[in-house]
């Protein structure tokens, strides 16, 4: 099934591109969720409209997510959960809740599927969190779980 996308799907492409899914997932998941349309030849021009306004978006969001980045990497976020007596934690931190700390420390509203952990995270202590702004701009933050 051939669709263009109109926003971010991870491992797919950006809004404006054409891609190439299998039948269901398309059917099913993509344009139910309004993240991708049919792709029509009349559909297709509406292609370079997309476009245009990526690039002029991404003009103003690089400068953005610059002053976003240095916000984020400037204060380290403290994030409090329920720990057993030797440090081991109840469950894993979720990235809705790393999403939420670095929300009310920041002030930034950050979406939780920008977030990319690399191992669960189980145990008190410093980790480290990576939150893709753009296509360019990653910022590394620096988590502190702590118990609560």
């Amino acid at each position: 099934m051939k669709l263009i996308l109109t926003q971010e799907v991870t491992g797919l492409g950006g809004p404006g591109d054409i891609v190439e899914v299998k039948d269901g997932y398309g059917r099913n998941y993509l344009v139910p969720r309004g993240e991708a349309m049919r792709w029509t030849r009349g559909a297709e021009k509406t292609v370079d409209s997309i476009k245009k306004a990526r690039s002029s978006r991404a003009v103003r969001d690089h400068d953005h997510a610059a002053q976003v980045k240095a916000t984020l990497e400037g204060a380290p976020v403290q994030l409090k959960v329920r720990a057993g007596d030797s440090g081991r934690l109840f469950g894993s931190v979720t990235v809705a809740d790393i999403a939420s700390a670095i929300s009310e420390v920041s002030g930034e509203a950050v979406d939780k599927r920008t977030i990319a952990v690399g191992n669960p995270i189980k145990s008190l202590g410093a980790h480290e969190v990576t939150v893709k702004l753009n296509e360019d701009t990653s910022a590394t933050v620096s988590l502190n779980v702590i118990p609560a």
